[in-house]
């Protein structure tokens, strides 16, 4: 029974690369190295992508849909007033929630108030919002101290008060935000109780505070017309924002009729959308980089293939004599091209993973960023993978083709 002849050209290219294991390292090095920053790179950037979104979930409403009256319009170049907006209430959204298949909602109606500490004689002017009961959770408020006003306190409207790290900072006792919580403030002369201070956060310049939605009426000084409220619907993901936008404009079609056009509905996907623009340009950038490596290294595996076909003429010309055809060697000398390329990538992948989730473990402990991790997915494996064994081709084709179109005789009499 005769061998087969690509089993054969395999066999001999693979025993050429363990011949030699040292050449065989160091041509593999540039694939290594050039895989490892493609794995650590595309890992990377998809922890990037998975950071962003977490962040904007949970600090940029990037899920929500929002309703909101429009108090002025461009008429001729002029704005003027509108008349007769839409204001909606609690029973609204509450509808609107049942007829879009939102995951949630909230109302939130603003005015720029003065707040008074009668125990440390401070006043200080904020942003007091009325809002629902459970506003802490869509707004994603992190509370710091105490708690946010309950269901039941929302509905009867109680005199309770949540207010911001600077505000209570401000209005506290020896500025600790921690004294002020079960202290009594005044707005305009409505005395209401501090249940609770938020969180601070990084680069924080406002002062805010939070009223139920029924007691806002109580501590807002009087206006001609009736405050614009807006309404806040959240989607299940991002991925259904503009169905839920689709959906809340159909409804409010349907409870404001004619008024519709005084209704804006805008949502915060583009700032995500530019977000992940961003790390995709990054990703295509240092992806770019890294692969100048993968051809660096693929003209090292040239550059061995090339010494090892000159060393092995004798060899070629042989194997021609006994049969062999020019395929034959063709196929030898590229298989043992994607051997150094595959090995190469192998162990690129793993140092690549390896240093991607080093280098986040490092950017987590640096900058306090808990919620940054590497990504890995096979698609980045199969790439990198792929790459590599493109590389191993091309740059192994022209030592192939040339030992491939020696002449035996002229092979067997080379010195």
């Amino acid at each position: 029974m005769h061998p087969n002849p690509t089993t054969t050209a395999l066999g001999i290219g693979g025993e050429a690369l363990f011949a030699n294991p040292l050449r065989t390292l160091l041509s593999t090095l540039g694939v290594i190295i050039g895989v490892a920053s493609l794995v650590a790179v595309l890992s990377l950037g998809d922890g990037m992508q998975a950071a962003a979104r977490s962040q904007a979930e949970r600090l940029t409403g990037v899920q929500t849909v929002m309703l909101t009256p429009k108090t002025t319009e461009q008429v001729d170049g002029v704005w003027v007033p509108v008349r007769n907006y839409p204001v909606f209430s609690p029973d609204d959204a509450a509808e609107a929630l049942t007829a879009t298949g939102a995951r949630g909602m909230s109302l939130v109606v603003s005015a720029g108030l003065t707040i008074d500490n009668p125990g440390t004689n401070r006043r200080r002017a904020a942003t007091v919002s009325g809002v629902l009961s459970r506003a802490d959770q869509f707004h994603a408020l992190e509370l710091a101290d105490g708690r946010f006003f309950t269901d039941a306190e929302a509905e009867r409207g109680a005199p309770v008060i949540v207010l911001s790290h600077k505000l209570a900072e401000e209005l506290a006792p020896d500025r600790d935000p921690r004294r002020i919580v079960g202290s009594l403030v005044r707005i305009d002369g409505t005395t209401l109780t501090v249940l609770g201070t938020l969180a601070a956060y990084e680069g924080e310049t406002a002062s805010a505070a939070y009223v139920p939605f029924v007691t806002a009426p109580k501590v807002f000084p009087a206006v001609t017309a009736p405050r614009p409220t807006t309404m806040m619907l959240r989607a299940p993901s991002i991925e259904a924002v503009e169905a839920l936008r689709n959906a809340a404009e159909d409804w409010a079609a349907q409870r404001f009729a004619t008024r519709l056009r005084k209704i804006e509905i805008q949502t915060q996907k583009m700032r995500l959308a530019q977000t992940e623009q961003g790390i995709l340009i990054f990703k295509i950038f240092m992806g770019a980089i890294a692969g100048i490596s993968l051809v660096v290294g693929g003209v090292g595996i040239m550059n061995v293939l090339l010494a090892s076909v000159t060393e092995r003429t004798r060899e070629i010309g042989v194997r021609k004599a006994l049969g062999a055809r020019g395929r034959d060697v063709l196929l030898q000398f590229l298989a043992e091209s994607v051997a150094i390329s595959g090995a190469g990538s192998a162990i690129g992948v793993l140092l690549g993973i390896s240093g991607a989730f080093l280098v986040t473990a490092i950017i987590r402990v640096q900058a306090h960023a808990p919620f940054f991790h590497a990504g890995f997915s096979w698609s980045t494996v199969l790439v990198a993978v792929a790459s590599s064994v493109v590389v191993g081709l091309v740059f192994g084709m022209y030592p192939a083709l040339r030992a491939s179109r020696m002449s035996p005789i002229d092979a067997i009499r080379h010195e």
